[in-house]
């Protein structure tokens, strides 16, 4: 791992911080550090500062990265390395632009990890720091650093949701038990869908399902605000057109096979997220939806008998 590797990836576990109050903006994280200088008495890297982005319409993670160096190292950004996971902002928004706090600071150099898709932003805070003479580096760790905003990047890319299909299913493949409810996820896993639930800004399901089984569809065994909660049938179609006007940047759909299957079938989906039970079958029942060819495998997750598994195009 090179140092502007091991850096980013610091930059990335700060990001994660501002999962839940970031939103709608990307989450982002920055470090601020010293490399060696042997003639000054420097023999390794040192850490002036680093932050995140805590709340949509606060501080970026640069602003705060900066906050933190001490004073009696203020002289010492002549020298550094800003390192931040997302291009800093060049606009006004909320907050003046990052790029100009930066370029007003005097950092020596800046490594980003990814250029931000936004249209406001689209690689011209880039271009300001090096219209200043500042050094730039893009690209490190661009992959981790776009997919910790896929649902950000896919909102404005697309202008709709990032979309998770998910459904938990039997050892045999059925996803209850003949039309019946049936208990697939364990106590812990129930406590990671509430968690996701907790990240995400809305959630689906069919009126199928929604009559017959009532879901709460809220955060109950995790803390956060509930998603908002989205029921759909012919009469009532999804529009993503209405989400994207409401700013929801990413939506669950937890609806039985047939809602689940309208959205395989016309490729609208980004993530698939299942569930299975290894430990259970049932004699007969609703078959769970069949994957799509050519899918990539992102995580898998073993809890005792139930295994998570994640899917991306």
């Amino acid at each position: 791992m090179t140092t502007d590797e091991k850096y980013m990836r610091r930059c990335l576990q700060l990001a994660q911080n501002g999962r839940q109050n970031a939103k709608p903006n990307p989450m982002v994280g920055a470090v601020i550090s010293l490399p060696p200088a042997p003639q000054k008495g420097r023999e390794s890297w040192r850490i002036l500062g680093e932050g995140y982005h805590v709340r949509c319409g606060q501080g970026h993670a640069e602003v705060n990265a900066f906050a933190s160096v001490r004073p009696e190292d203020e002289p010492l950004l002549s020298e550094a390395t800003m390192y931040v996971s997302l291009e800093p902002c060049s606009h006004y928004g909320k907050t003046p632009p990052c790029a100009d706090l930066i370029i007003k600071k005097g950092v020596k150099r800046v490594v980003v990890g990814c250029i931000d898709e936004f249209a406001e932003v689209q690689g011209r805070g880039i271009k300001k720091l090096r219209d200043a003479g500042i050094e730039v580096t893009v690209g490190v760790l661009e992959e981790e650093c776009k997919a910790l905003n896929r649902r950000f990047f896919t909102f404005h890319r697309l202008s709709r949701p990032y979309i998770i299909l998910k459904w938990a299913q039997t050892a045999n493949g059925f996803i209850d038990d003949d039309g019946k409810a049936l208990a697939i996820s364990t106590p812990f896993t129930q406590m990671l869908s509430h968690k996701l639930r907790a990240e995400e800004d809305a959630i689906l399901v069919g009126r199928v399902t929604n009559e017959r089984e009532h879901p709460q569809l809220t955060v109950r065994q995790w803390q956060g605000n509930n998603p908002k909660r989205l029921v759909i049938d012919h009469q009532h179609p999804l529009n993503l057109e209405v989400l994207h006007a409401h700013k929801i940047q990413s939506l669950i759909v937890e609806g039985g096979r047939k809602t689940l299957e309208s959205f395989l079938t016309q490729g609208l989906w980004d993530e698939i997220r299942v569930e299975t039970n290894t430990a259970l079958t049932v004699s007969g029942g609703t078959r769970a939806p069949q994957l799509p060819a050519n899918i990539k495998v992102i995580s898998r997750q073993v809890y005792g008998e139930n295994i998570i598994v994640n899917y991306i195009k």
